[in-house]
C-alpha cells in the first residue's frame, strides 16, 4: 500500500458482521461470503507478516493504541467505551467499521480497537457523555502526509438503550 492513499478495497468491503448479515439475509451467498472473509484474513495476516518484519514498530503502536485505550477507559469506563465503538461499527460507509465490529465481546482488549500509527489510523479525539447522548470526534485515514478524515457523531439511545450513531 502506498502512503498517504488508503486503498480501494478498504473502502469496499463491509465488517464481517455485516458480511454475515447480508448471507443470513439471502443478499450474498455462501461462496460470496467466503470469498469477503477471505479477503479480511488476507489483511489481518498481511498485518502479522508486517509486525513480524518490524518488530519494533509494532511493540510502538500497542504502546501508544495502549495507552489511548486506557485513558479512554478510565475517563469514560470500558461498557461505555465498547457501545461506542459498536454503535461506530454499524454506521455505513465509514471505513474503520471494518476494524470495530467486534467491540462488543469482552475478550478483546480495548487497545486493539486503536491504530495510532499504523494506517489506516483510527483514534477518538474528543468524547463526551451528557445524559442519553453521547457526543464523539473521531480521526481516522492516512498517518502522514494528508491530514487524517475528522468526523463527529451524535450518538443516541434507541427504544432497547443500545447507542446508536448519527452524523452530527
Amino acid at each position: 500500500m502506498r502512503r498517504g492513499t488508503l486503498p480501494l478495497l478498504e473502502m469496499m468491503i463491509p465488517p464481517p458482521h455485516q458480511i454475515f448479515a447480508q448471507y443470513e439475509s439471502g443478499e450474498i451467498e455462501r461462496e460470496e461470503l467466503q470469498a469477503l472473509m477471505a479477503l479480511h484474513a488476507r489483511e489481518l495476516i498481511t498485518e502479522m507478516e508486517e509486525d513480524h518484519q518490524n518488530p519494533a514498530a509494532a511493540w510502538i503502536e500497542q504502546l501508544l493504541s495502549r495507552r489511548a485505550g486506557s485513558r479512554l477507559v478510565k475517563r469514560h469506563g470500558s461498557r461505555l467505551l465498547r457501545e461506542i465503538l459498536s454503535a461506530l461499527a454499524d454506521v455505513a460507509d465509514f471505513p474503520p467499521a471494518r476494524y470495530l465490529w467486534n467491540a462488543p465481546h469482552p475478550d478483546v482488549p480495548i487497545h486493539c480497537f486503536f491504530r495510532i500509527r499504523r494506517e489506516p489510523v483510527f483514534r477518538i479525539r474528543t468524547l463526551e457523555r451528557k445524559g442519553e447522548k453521547v457526543w464523539v470526534t473521531v480521526e481516522y485515514g492516512v498517518a502522514k502526509g494528508e491530514k487524517p478524515v475528522k468526523r463527529d457523531f451524535v450518538l443516541h439511545r434507541d427504544e432497547r438503550w443500545r447507542l446508536k450513531a448519527a452524523l452530527d
